[in-house]
């Protein structure tokens, strides 16, 4: 019985298990624990995080003992995570600039990214032709199973441990996605501002064009309520307006972007 089972194993492609972090307090674990700053209570939830589907095939475990079930619990978690955070850190913000923040924040290419930095690569377990049939490990599977790690932190400390590990990890760069430039709008922060102020919608006029078609100027002035408030020059009139309405907020002192409450 052992002897087929061995074969079996061997006719689908051994798995790689490094002995390092094969049970429960090996070296492995422990050194992974140091790098993501989060020590479990539980270590098998951790080791969970890492098997992928492919190594669990060839070790004969039961399909739900891959990482698969703690990625789809880790993606609720890191949406509501990162939603809580958005919520609070920019109160002026209207929910399609903060759907749009946290589409970017929560990316396969940005969780593949902090998978990366982290190293978690190294410690996934895989079979042996899924590691070897190319260089790196896929981001996609990266990507999953920092998902899975986000799970995993959830049931061993809740969801307070797993904004802890996200704080350094993702929320910092949410903030500075929110300022970049092009992520940031200030037309539907001046729009917001106006309606609750019972001042309808800003109007958004063109004074001037300058320069040749392939490098023009755009000056735009924005009035509410009949009122010209702020003016913005771009290099198209989006840009323009947007400046339009930065300027007009910081008249009003509307705080675009909060300077105490965000983490």
């Amino acid at each position: 019985m052992q002897f087929a089972k061995r074969l079996l194993q061997l006719l689908r492609g051994s798995a790689t298990t490094p002995a390092r972090l094969y049970g429960s307090g090996s070296p492995g674990l422990d050194e992974l624990q140091r790098r993501i700053g989060y020590r479990f209570a539980d270590e098998g939830l951790l080791l969970r995080a890492l098997k992928h589907r492919s190594y669990v095939h060839t070790t004969d475990e039961n399909v739900v003992e891959s990482n698969e079930r703690l990625e789809f619990l880790g993606d609720a978690v890191l949406s509501l995570a990162v939603g809580e955070y958005l919520y609070r850190a920019f109160p002026n913000q209207p929910e399609g600039e903060l759907t749009r923040l946290k589409s970017a924040a929560v990316s396969r290419s940005a969780l593949s990214r902090k998978a990366r930095q982290i190293g978690l690569g190294k410690y996934v377990l895989l079979s042996s032709p899924e590691r070897q049939a190319q260089r790196r490990i896929r981001p996609s599977i990266a990507g999953d199973a920092y998902e899975a790690l986000l799970g995993a932190i959830y049931l061993d400390g809740g969801l307070q441990a797993v904004t802890r590990f996200l704080e350094p990890q993702l929320l910092k760069d949410i903030r500075r996605l929110a300022l970049s430039k092009g992520h940031w709008n200030y037309k539907s922060v001046l729009l917001e501002h106006a309606q609750k102020q019972g001042k309808g919608q800003p109007r958004y006029i063109v004074k001037s064009e300058e320069g040749p078609d392939h490098r023009k100027t755009f000056i735009v002035e924005v009035a509410i309520a009949g009122e010209r408030l702020g003016q913005g020059m771009g290099r198209s009139k989006k840009q323009a307006e947007q400046m339009a309405a930065r300027e007009t907020l910081k008249r009003l002192g509307v705080t675009t972007v909060p300077q105490g409450n965000a983490r």
